[in-house]
C-alpha cells in the first residue's frame, strides 16, 4: 500500500463483501485484519475469496506477510527515462517554447504534469476504484454513458470552483511573505515524499505522508452505494476530499496564491491532468492503472516527482531571501 487511499480502497472493498462484518486496514504494518462469518471455510479458502475482490484494484492479500523488495533493477530504465523528460523540460523552458514552471510559483502547466501522474499512480486508486463502481452500477440499468459525463463534469467542476475558494481563503487571511515562504516550503516537501514513495524503495516513509482522515474517504466512498440520479456528479464533486497527497499538496499551494482565479485555474490544471486516464478507465473495460503499475513507471514518475519537489524547494528558499537564484529560468 502506497498511501491512506490504498486504506479506505482495501477496507471499503472488504467491507462490501456479504461475511465480512469488520475490516481494519494499516498502511504502517500492510496488514489487513478482516473479521466476520465464513462457516467452515479454511484460512487459506477465506485469502482467495478476498483476494478476488482486491486483486482488480492491484493488490494482492495473502496469510504471510510479504518480504519488500526494492527491484533496484528497474531504476536501470527509469533513471534514464526521468532525465530524459527532465532535460527536455529544461530545454523547453529555457526556448520559451512553453512557461510550466516560474520561480517561486507552481504554474498551470507544471499543475497539469503532476495530475497525469497522480492519474497513473496508486494515490489516484480510490478514484478509479469509485469510477469503475459507478459504471458497473449504473450499466446493470443500461445507462452507460451519462453517469460518465456527469462524474467528470462534476469532478472537473469542483476542482475548479473549490480550488478558486481555496485561493480567495488566502487572500482573506493574507499570510505575508513568510506565511507563503512556509507553505510553498511544505509544498515542496509534500512532493518530496510523495515522489520518494513512487520510487518504493523506502516503505517506512509512507506513514509521513501527509493527508486528510480516513473517514473522509470512506464517506466519499459510500457514496457510491446510493442509486440515483445525479450520485455520479456528487461523487465527482466529492472526490475533492478524497486522501490524496498529490490533491492535498496542489490545495496547499492554492491557499498561497490569495487568489480566487488562480487558484480555480490551478486545480482545474491539475483535475485536467487526471482527466484522460480515468476518462479512458470510465468509458472502456480495460485496467489501464493496471497495466501502468510497473516498477519502471512508478520509479519513473517518482524521480520526476521529487524534481519538481526539490525545484519548488530551492524556489521557496530563492523567495524567501536565504539562497541566491540557482535557476536562469
Amino acid at each position: 500500500m502506497h498511501c491512506k487511499a490504498c486504506v479506505v480502497l482495501t477496507e471499503s472493498e472488504l467491507a462490501d463483501v456479504p461475511e465480512v462484518s469488520r475490516v481494519t486496514s494499516s498502511l504502517a504494518t500492510h496488514r489487513v485484519e478482516v473479521t466476520g462469518d465464513f462457516g467452515d471455510k479454511d484460512p487459506e479458502h477465506i485469502a482467495r475469496d478476498l483476494n478476488e475482490v482486491l486483486s482488480p484494484h492491484g493488490y494482492t492479500l495473502s496469510l504471510e506477510k510479504q518480504k519488500h523488495a526494492a527491484k533496484w533493477a528497474d531504476f536501470k530504465l527509469a533513471f534514464p527515462f526521468a532525465l530524459g523528460f527532465i532535460v527536455l523540460f529544461v530545454i523547453l523552458q529555457k526556448l520559451g517554447i512553453v512557461n510550466l514552471v516560474n520561480t517561486g510559483t507552481v504554474s498551470y502547466g507544471t499543475a497539469f504534469l503532476i495530475g497525469i501522474i497522480a492519474s497513473l499512480s496508486t494515490c489516484m486508486a480510490v478514484v478509479g476504484g469509485l469510477v469503475l463502481s459507478v459504471s458497473a452500477t449504473f450499466a446493470k440499468e443500461g445507462d452507460k454513458v451519462r453517469p460518465q459525463i456527469l462524474f467528470h463534469t462534476g469532478r472537473l467542476a469542483a476542482f475548479f470552483v473549490l480550488g478558486g475558494v481555496i485561493g480567495a481563503l488566502g487572500a482573506v487571511f493574507q499570510l505575508g511573505s513568510m506565511g507563503v515562504f512556509i507553505l510553498s516550503f511544505i509544498v515542496g516537501l509534500v512532493l518530496l515524499v510523495l515522489g520518494i514513495n513512487l520510487l518504493d524503495v523506502f516503505p517506512s516513509l509512507k506513514r509521513l505522508q501527509p493527508t486528510l482522515p480516513s473517514f473522509i474517504g470512506k464517506r466519499v466512498h459510500g457514496l457510491k452505494e446510493i442509486n440515483h440520479t445525479l450520485t455520479p456528479f456528487l461523487i465527482g464533486i466529492a472526490t475533492f476530499f478524497l486522501p490524496c497527497g498529490f490533491t492535498q499538496s496542489m490545495q496547499l499551494y492554492t491557499f498561497t496564491t490569495g487568489s480566487f482565479f488562480t487558484g480555480a485555474l490551478i486545480m482545474g490544471a491539475f483535475a485536467l491532468g487526471t482527466f484522460p486516464v480515468l476518462a479512458l478507465l470510465s468509458f472502456s473495460s480495460l485496467g489501464i492503472h493496471k497495466k501502468a503499475q510497473s516498477g519502471v513507471f512508478f520509479k519513473t514518475a517518482g524521480l520526476v516527482v521529487i524534481f519538481f519537489g526539490l525545484f519548488n524547494l530551492i524556489s521557496a528558499l530563492v523567495a524567501g531571501g536565504f539562497i541566491p537564484p540557482l535557476f536562469s529560468f
